[in-house]
């Protein structure tokens, strides 16, 4: 029915070639539209695109230059919001990968990690077991020991403070639940 002399030609094919610079600000401009991001991620998204190194380079630098990419922002932003006072509730550690893993060198992401509260972490812990112990009602102790701890290790929890927090949440509960199994009638 088609013949290939039937297809519409290509409206993209008939413009100019774009300005290599021009083309890589925009995909500068649209990555950092959405929320911030690290000059490493930047850089990836650039090269995926097939953008020049040096006139990546240049442009990163000058994005740099007038604040629009900054690792130390970003990095406590993503604290911020992924450590114990955000969304996520995790720990330095696992912080501290996520941000390697971003590209964010490891004197700035120490920097930034160093302004988290250990008692906020701590806390966090604490509000994570008890938050997952709600579910575990019908699940005998070391059942539930293993997995709390090992919930709280994977978002990066030291062991020592997995299992303190674990039992002392633990303990917390069977008291809880002691005191409402005795009969008014005993008080």
């Amino acid at each position: 029915m088609s013949a290939i002399s039937d297809i519409p030609p290509d409206p993209a094919a008939e413009i100019p070639e774009a300005d290599a610079e021009a083309v890589a600000r925009k995909i500068l401009l649209d990555q950092l539209t959405g929320q911030a991001r690290s000059r490493k991620e930047l850089a990836d998204r650039l090269a995926k695109k097939n953008v020049p190194a040096a006139l990546a380079q240049r442009l990163l630098d000058r994005f740099e230059e007038v604040g629009l990419v900054d690792d130390s922002a970003f990095a406590r932003s993503w604290i911020a919001s992924r450590g114990a006072s955000g969304g996520r509730a995790l720990a330095r550690r696992a912080l501290a990968q996520e941000l390697r893993r971003k590209g964010i060198d490891d004197d700035v992401a120490r920097d930034a990690l160093a302004e988290i509260d250990p008692g906020d972490e701590h806390e966090a812990a604490r509000a994570l077991v008890r938050r997952k112990l709600r579910s575990m009602g019908r699940l005998e102790e070391p059942a539930k020991v293993r997995r709390l701890v090992g919930m709280l290790g994977r978002k990066g929890y030291a062991p020592g403070l997995a299992f303190a927090v674990v039992r002392d949440e633990l303990g917390d509960a069977a008291s809880g639940v002691a005191e409402l199994d005795v009969p008014e009638s005993d008080v």
